[in-house]
């Protein structure tokens, strides 16, 4: 039986995951922030005969996460899967976002990233182990009044591909998953286009047409269902039942001959793509 340990696992997308994979024999470390909300998702993983423990600590504090590492070693005795799912949004543009509005969403999401991988990952290499990080189209993409939020996705990207080829010897995978999914965390935002939306009697996007929590639970179950090893350094967005698979970036072919040559191609294209938009 593998040991799965999920932050952020009490609410959304974290204990959607939490849920299925105790139903498909997974032993879960529930890991968050609110004993009560970590004790129901243990006892709703049991109610259905997995198993499950729980883990209160945050993942913004590096000496709690060596600590709930050890714990969760000690209660389960191994662990060979990591997803770090933990968020928070504190949405603002960059002019009037504080200090404090950036700096505690880079510790939930990157830097408390880095806290759990660093402190499992001799935990991990002794099974071969899994590690899937939640980002999103903000990091993909970027995100009108998600500076911060964006900043901390992309970043995940960055560590994704560095450690997806620094830990392939020791065959442990490191892929990612942008969810698109109506959760806590979305739900508000959702409503308030729709609201804006239906005022201007125009149509809601389909872009924020989203899929649910489970849909992202069953993908992330059959992605540690795979056992083929190359299957590391990937980032799969989750829509409903679409699947999209976002390519790492690529540079286009070099131009040698000076910055002005570049600008006057740029210049050229940026044309050529005005005239295929009639």
């Amino acid at each position: 039986m593998k040991t799965v340990l999920i932050t952020g696992a009490t609410r959304g997308i974290g204990r959607s995951i939490a849920l299925e994979l105790g139903r498909c024999g997974y032993q879960v470390a529930v890991n968050g922030l609110h004993d009560e909300r970590i004790r129901q998702v243990v006892e709703d993983i049991r109610r259905t005969g997995g198993r499950a423990e729980g883990f209160c600590a945050s993942v913004a504090d590096p000496a709690a996460v060596t600590a709930m590492m050890n714990e969760v070693i000690d209660k389960m005795g191994s662990m060979e899967i990591l997803i770090h799912n933990a968020g928070i949004i504190k949405d603002r543009k960059c002019e009037s976002m504080s200090d404090l509005e950036w700096q505690t969403v880079l510790d939930v999401h990157l830097n408390g990233a880095f806290y759990c991988i660093q402190r499992a990952l001799s935990h991990l290499s002794q099974h071969e182990g899994d590690i899937v990080l939640m980002t999103s189209t903000a990091g993909l993409a970027g995100s009108t009044g998600q500076v911060n939020y964006s900043a901390a996705k992309a970043g995940l990207l960055g560590l994704l591909w560095t450690l997806a080829d620094e830990l392939k010897p020791k065959r442990i995978r490191v892929n990612g998953i942008a969810p698109a999914a109506v959760t806590d965390m979305t739900r508000p935002v959702i409503q308030h286009l729709k609201e804006k939306y239906a005022q201007r009697n125009e149509p809601f996007p389909d872009a924020w047409k989203l899929g649910e929590a489970d849909d992202v639970a069953r993908f992330v179950r059959a992605l540690l269902d795979q056992q083929d090893p190359e299957l590391t350094g990937k980032v799969f967005g989750i829509n409903g039942r679409q699947v999209t698979h976002w390519q790492k970036p690529q540079p286009s072919a070099p131009v040698t001959s000076g910055p002005e040559d570049f600008f006057e191609l740029w210049k050229q294209r940026k044309e050529h793509e005005e005239d295929a938009c009639f």
